[in-house]
């Protein structure tokens, strides 16, 4: 598992996030506080507090630098 920490802080990039996790068969985790939502479930991110960064939990032992690839836009360093 790989942790890495993203910010989702507008509609359109809640929806283009969501769009690149699910061409993925990976597990998303999305975790903020004691809440863990599923990364592809929109209506679960919108549940989150996305005015600071989350932690994204990558379920993948393949996929995990072509998914870190991918997600570059989101990902906070």
């Amino acid at each position: 598992m790989k942790t890495v920490q993203i910010s989702l802080n507008s509609i359109d990039k809640v929806k283009s996030f969501v769009n690149e996790v699910t061409k993925y068969d990976a597990e998303f985790d999305l975790v903020s506080g004691r809440y863990v939502i599923d990364a592809k479930s929109i209506m679960g991110i919108f549940s989150l507090d996305l005015s600071k960064p989350i932690d994204l939990n990558i379920h993948s032992e393949s996929q995990v630098e072509e998914i870190l690839d991918k997600l570059a836009p989101f990902i906070v360093e």
